[in-house]
């Protein structure tokens, strides 16, 4: 990558501030300035909401001298000395740098971005200001985050600005961040709700657990996802061309990778416990699977959703995180342990792997290609094509209740207990039609253990994007150690 050389040496806040207490005016200085107030030295852990919108335009990232980028946070790293690239992001996914070459993008849901260009990927979460329960959102910088060659090999830091539009003088987006919930508030089984969920409707059986009772409310919604992965926003279903339409339409009307011909090629249910670590297990569950499929069921390893808590950059440990940035972005840029070198404790615990083989993937989207772009047809495609895939959909309070059938949601939330609504990553494995319910369906992996549900899975409705399910699939290529 061609990087124009203009070598910063003031990025020093104190020199910044002399520079800017003279009257100077410094593109970069007042960056660094407004990213030491606005991005705060914690990893991922980041109630932020941006748009698809918000990204399109030409932006300035400002590459950092920072040898040990790869396991830094880089939040350290905005006063290093500092190259510049401007790169432009259009509709629907193209980036284009200063000197020509043409890549692509992606929103990562409402955190961050990632681009891809001249063999380079840069990738950085938005920055926010948290005040009294308000969260600001600037969603037209990028607070300190990492670029590396497509090999990951050379790492540094680097933030950034759009500058085409140019920022507004109010702030862009304001999302309001609920405050934390009375630690002792603990939840009840209520038999109304679920005998109101059974009367009212006949496509799903909803039972109690008794195993929740007087348990934490917040203990619940972690394994629902946690608050932090909570997606204010989440994309609709994209539009099916006639081409997809066609391909999906030479698929078989049912699916399940638990029963190709008679075999599994699946990995066993497991339990998050009481860790919001969803999408560390759901990202660990896809690529088992996808090992087991493209290795005809030679290599069959369970990985460590511990790694990911432990160690992991990119997402928020036991208060939540991504699919996108684990299945496919940290799995590329690290690797996987196998579950026997890093086994699961269901805490933040400190991140203390001893060197071992890891199994890499070779590619990753989201289903579509960029976030924003995925259907049904296309979800459908990729999983019996390439093998299960990772969703996240939106947890309601009556799905807690979650017994058999075909879920959607009711409406009936628990009143008496104030469940939040959370976003969960779990495991696509299959698709059909239920002839009861007269419902199309997705067969869905659950992490909350096998006597959940039915034997540890659920099916939902397919085709009307329920619960969002259709929004936000995960896609990626694992690499198999064959020896």
């Amino acid at each position: 990558m061609r990087i124009k050389h203009t070598w910063i040496s003031s990025g020093d806040q104190s020199v910044c501030l002399s520079i800017m207490a003279a009257g100077t005016t410094n593109a970069l200085c007042v960056l660094v300035m407004l990213l030491g107030v606005a991005a705060p030295p914690t990893a991922a852990d980041i109630p932020v909401n941006c748009m698809y919108s918000d990204l399109l335009g030409s932006w300035r990232f400002f590459m950092t001298r920072a040898p040990g980028a790869r396991f830094s946070t880089c939040s350290d790293q905005a006063g290093s000395d500092t190259t510049q690239e401007v790169i432009k992001l259009q509709s629907p996914n193209i980036a284009i740098d200063e000197h020509g070459n043409q890549g692509t993008f992606t929103l990562i849901y409402n955190q961050g971005f990632e681009v891809e260009v001249a063999g380079y990927k840069w990738f950085a979460f938005f920055p926010f200001l948290e005040s009294n329960g308000t969260v600001t959102s600037y969603c037209d910088k990028a607070r300190p985050g990492w670029v590396h060659d497509v090999m990951a090999r050379q790492w540094s830091c680097f933030y950034g600005q759009r500058i085409d539009p140019p920022a507004n003088k109010i702030p862009l987006v304001i999302a309001h961040h609920s405050s934390k919930r009375v630690p002792r508030q603990l939840f009840k089984n209520n038999p109304n709700i679920v005998n109101a969920i059974n009367r009212i409707q006949t496509k799903w059986k909803a039972r109690q657990y008794p195993e929740y009772h007087d348990k934490p409310l917040e203990m619940l919604e972690k394994r629902a996802g946690g608050s932090l992965s909570r997606l204010l926003t989440p994309p609709q279903s994209a539009p099916v061309t006639q081409d997809v339409k066609r391909l999906a339409g030479s698929l078989p009307e049912t699916w399940d990778w638990r029963d190709v011909n008679g075999i599994n090629f699946v990995s066993p249910v497991r339990d998050q416990e009481n860790c919001g670590s969803c999408y560390a297990f759901a990202s660990m569950a896809m690529l088992e699977s996808r090992l087991r499929i493209i290795t005809n069921n030679t290599e069959q390893p369970i990985l460590s959703p511990q790694q990911v808590v432990s160690c992991s950059h990119y997402s928020q440990g036991c208060e939540g995180g991504f699919p996108y940035l684990i299945a496919g972005k940290y799995a590329q840029d690290f690797g996987m342990l196998e579950e026997a070198y890093c086994p699961y404790k269901g805490v933040d615990a400190p991140c203390q792997v001893q060197p071992h083989a890891r199994y890499f993937v070779s590619d990753y989207q989201y289903v579509g290609g960029f976030y924003g772009a995925c259907n049904e047809a296309l979800m459908r495609l990729d999983l019996v094509n390439n093998g299960p895939v990772v969703v996240g959909f939106q947890v309601y309070g009556d799905f807690k209740y979650y017994s058999s059938g075909v879920y959607h949601h009711t409406g009936l939330d628990d009143a008496f207990n104030p469940f939040e609504q959370t976003n969960h990553a779990v495991l696509i494995v299959g698709y059909g039609h239920d002839a009861t319910s007269g419902l199309d369906f997705w067969t869905v992996k659950n992490s909350w253990g096998e006597e959940w549900g039915e034997d540890g899975y659920f099916r939902i409705r397919r085709g009307n994007d329920e619960c969002a399910i259709e929004s936000i699939a995960v896609t990626a290529t694992p690499i198999p150690q064959l020896g």
